[in-house]
């Protein structure tokens, strides 16, 4: 009995239905980056282990997918060595190249590369799969999309309020209410450096960063575990629990953190961004408890949260000082964000908000009654389709049921149906699939009522 056939854990089919609303919004993201002068990019799905080792920290190279090299790849090995050689060392040696990891690092190293080639400030976008080593579970792939755009070379803070621009055009484009959530680096910053723990920024925000998900007290525990010490805590009530306009929130942080050089300076950065967001159609709120991987971010950081929906952030990024440092080249400046594509798609299938024609793909079926009746619907064809109209013949001179039926599975809304009558008069007897109700048009009233 033949193997029945499986994928990967972490992996899914997908489905053409699947893939059209997939299409769907990686056409509308596509569509306004390019509004915004962003150019499309493609980098290899394998990079180069030299480029990916050491970028994503120890945890991050133990899930990379290494690939071995090809032929013998035992070459000048005894069975001794490789019995007593550790497993990360035998990688480094059997492996030279790996799945890339995420779309940054090889971005980095394409700047790097092609550096001469390049017209700074350089917008680019990008959208294409990546590979991690995880354990799977209900959100979690090892094999997704990302959907990146940054710009690098350029410390102008209207790139922020671009990519929140771009943020805002998108999930309005989508229909999908949104919070923007913006917060700065250099106040985080600032606040451990108000409380006395300027060394614990990470452990501080890093437990902050979780208030939504686990609370206040929780917070305050994880605090006290790694060591702030009670009086840091309570300086740090006020500023977790801050409410108010954005306005409001500016004006009290600017007094907390007016004997911190750098928290002012980030106070200053977030409200140029803030005053320049305020036409947006979504709700942009300064969230001082968002922190957003600060071992990477310099600058403002962002998050985006789905308001109709219960899920985790469905878009985010911030500023970066050094991008391309970990290749030799430093001092360039970068600003990024990332659409969660995997979670919008489970946000625009719970809203039911996939318009039907970027769904449905054929508008129109020919019924096949024989080869003089095809005759006549194949020109008909070629007229719909080089007007854009999406239109197909069943191939077989099949009973009519199962043609019908094959319609029904396609959710395909209309189907014509010519006959000898119809042939004689030139004209289509066209079925709407959801009515019922049907009507002998011409060619040229086909067109009009199926655009």
């Amino acid at each position: 009995m033949a193997q029945k056939p499986s994928i990967p854990k972490g992996t899914r089919d997908f489905s053409p239905v699947e893939m059209a609303k997939r299409n769907y919004i990686f056409n509308t993201i596509k569509e306004v980056y390019a509004l915004y002068g962003f150019q499309q990019i493609e980098t290899p799905a394998m990079e180069n282990l030299s480029t990916l080792m050491g970028k994503y920290g120890e945890e991050g190279d133990k899930l990379l997918f290494k690939i071995l090299n090809s032929g013998d790849f035992l070459h000048g090995m005894t069975p001794e060595e490789v019995a007593n050689t550790s497993t990360l060392k035998l990688a480094a040696k059997f492996c030279e190249k790996g799945l890339r990891y995420d779309l940054t690092v090889p971005f980095a190293r394409y700047v790097v590369q092609h550096r001469e080639e390049l017209a700074l400030p350089f917008k680019r976008y990008q959208i294409q799969p990546v590979w991690r080593a995880d354990r799977p579970q209900k959100g979690r792939y090892r094999e997704f999309y990302q959907c990146d755009a940054d710009v690098v070379g350029s410390d102008s803070l209207l790139n922020e309020v671009e990519l929140m621009q771009i943020v805002d055009t998108v999930f309005t484009k989508f229909g999908v209410r949104v919070c923007i959530k913006v917060n700065n680096r250099k106040i985080l910053t600032g606040i451990a450096e108000m409380i006395g723990q300027a060394d614990k920024i990470v452990d501080i925000t890093v437990a902050i960063d979780k208030l939504d998900k686990i609370g206040l007290d929780a917070v305050n525990a994880e605090l006290a575990d790694n060591g702030i010490p009670a009086e840091a805590i309570e300086k740090l009530q006020p500023i977790i629990q801050l409410s108010g306009t954005n306005t409001e929130k500016l004006v009290t942080m600017k007094e907390v953190l007016k004997d911190s050089e750098i928290g002012l300076k980030g106070i200053e950065e977030t409200a140029f961004i803030l005053s320049k967001l305020e036409g947006l159609k979504n709700e942009v709120e300064l969230d001082l408890t968002l922190a957003r991987g600060l071992n990477y971010y310099t600058g403002a950081i962002f998050e985006v949260k789905a308001l109709d929906v219960q899920i985790g952030s469905i878009t985010g990024g911030g500023r970066y000082d050094n991008l391309t440092g970990i290749f030799g080249m430093p001092g360039l400046s970068g600003v990024g964000i990332s659409f969660g594509a995997d979670r919008i798609f489970d946000v625009l299938n719970q809203l039911d908000l996939y318009p039907k024609e970027a769904v449905n793909g054929t508008k129109i079926l020919f019924v096949n009654f024989g080869e003089a009746e095809a005759n006549f619907c194949l020109p008909v064809l070629a007229q719909l389709r080089s007007e854009g109209i999406s239109a197909e013949i069943y191939p077989d001179t099949a009973k009519m049921k199962k043609q019908m039926s094959y319609a029904n599975a396609k959710q395909i809304p209309f189907v014509a149906l010519v006959g000898e009558s119809e042939m004689a008069e030139g004209k289509i007897n066209l079925k709407d699939m959801t009515t019922g109700e049907q009507q002998l048009v011409t060619p040229s009233e086909l067109i009009k009522i199926l655009k």
